[in-house]
């Protein structure tokens, strides 16, 4: 078993990671510890306002929308500031600041303006994302998403925390606490990959390129990084299967929450055990049959990852109240959504990282976010009024939407066949 540890591929990786990979993989633990105490009460919590399905909704667009923007705006800001600088600035404004205003929500327009902050993750997804893989080596990028991965559910450990804190102090009071927790660990996390990190080679190169010019001319370079992906089919495919997976993430962050509270019943206290489960279901997962999925071979992963996520759905949907069946199949459902969306969550990132040009990593990941976004905007809404409606229909739309990506997946890899042929 020792032996078997030893080689374990995502385990000889883990201990071989040097400088910005592992600065970036060794600190993502810490955003359990702080972000994914609130994430399993943040919709229920905004209820607690007296808000209704289709103002979470439009709180979700909102945050679409100001991650549409920043997401455009994150290329050139990148290359100007430098991938170190951009994470530390802008992972204070995007998740401290939105804590401190979350903790101390009275309403509707504190989530506005939490979310409008909240959008500038994108500039950090984009300077994030570069500064883990820009000094990696190529062939170890899958596995390094799956520890940044595997570490973020590692907050399953921490779980019982919020519902013993529900249970004692009730919902609103206790999420004002697990925020104040979330702006204090978050800011240590900033601080220290701030010190661990250096600037990567290429941001270098783009600092020293781009110091001299205007923001509108890094703007107009974007042509540059637009041509790259229309020619190149790995590049949009990537970006099909992001926008895809993205839209469903967000459907189901945002109004699972709703249907398992208000319309199967599970008790506000037990709402943290279901995704602790998952987590930990997603990390046996990631040790078990992510590690072993090849970079060269990902169309039957994807499948697989689309038909678990929807039959996951399928079996959430079916509940009607809380009973012992009822809770056995909603366990089933959390099964197959792990497996689906670790599997997912682990190929869209990788498909970018191996497709995008790394001279126009930049340029590349910020007109893909832009277009992930630009498409996702008016999902939040449409969610929130499909769950007026009913609780079921936000998880029809994920159904529709993951046979969508079978269907993409499909055209991509008979197109590459008949290319190799030829």
């Amino acid at each position: 078993m020792k032996k078997y540890l030893l080689k374990h591929p995502l385990l000889l990786t883990f201990t071989k990671l040097r400088g910005n990979p592992r600065a970036c993989v060794y600190t993502e633990p810490l955003w359990g510890l702080s972000m994914n105490l609130c994430l399993p009460y943040a919709t229920v919590y905004m209820l607690t306002f007296g808000m209704s399905d289709v103002e979470v909704g439009i709180i979700s667009s909102i945050y679409m929308f100001s991650q549409m923007i920043f997401a455009f705006l994150s290329g050139a800001i990148i290359d100007k500031m430098g991938r170190r600088l951009s994470t530390a600035i802008f992972d204070f404004i995007a998740w401290s600041i939105p804590c401190l205003i979350w903790a101390s929500s009275q309403g509707f327009w504190f989530f506005v303006i939490a979310a409008l902050l909240n959008g500038t993750m994108k500039i950090t997804q984009v300077s994030w994302d570069c500064l883990l893989v820009e000094d990696a080596p190529k062939d170890i990028i899958t596995h390094l998403y799956s520890w940044v991965l595997i570490f973020t559910n590692l907050s399953a450990i921490f779980a019982p925390i919020s519902s013993i804190l529900v249970a004692k102090l009730t919902l609103a009071p206790a999420i004002r606490i697990l925020y104040i927790n979330a702006f204090v660990i978050m800011t240590i996390k900033i601080l220290i990959l701030y010190k661990m990190s250096t600037e990567t080679a290429v941001g270098k190169v783009r600092r020293k390129a781009t110091s001299e010019m205007s923001w509108g001319e890094m703007l107009s370079g974007y042509k540059s990084a637009f041509k790259k992906i229309l020619n190149s089919r790995g590049t949009i495919f990537a970006i099909l299967i992001s926008i895809l997976v993205e839209i469903v993430v967000m459907l189901g962050t945002t109004f699972w929450q709703i249907i398992a509270s208000r319309r199967i019943g599970v008790p506000d206290t037990l709402l943290p055990i279901f995704p602790m489960a998952k987590s930990i279901l997603s990390i046996i997962l990631f040790f078990t049959v992510i590690a072993h999925i090849k970079q060269s071979k990902m169309k039957w992963p994807l499948y697989g990852g689309f038909v678990s996520s929807i039959i996951g759905c399928l079996l959430l949907i079916s509940i009607k109240e809380v009973n012992l069946w009822g809770y056995i199949i909603l366990s089933l459902s959390l099964i197959f959504e792990a497996l689906g969306a670790a599997v997912l969550a682990t190929l869209r990132e990788s498909l970018v990282a191996i497709h995008v040009d790394s001279a126009e990593r930049s340029g590349i990941m910020a007109l893909l976010q832009t277009a992930v976004m630009l498409v996702s905007v008016p999902f939040g809404y449409i969610g929130g009024l499909l769950s007026d409606i009913s609780r079921v229909l936000p998880f029809v739309l994920s159904i529709a939407l993951l046979l969508l990506g079978i269907l993409v997946t499909a055209i991509y890899y008979k197109a590459e066949t008949v290319i190799k042929r030829v």
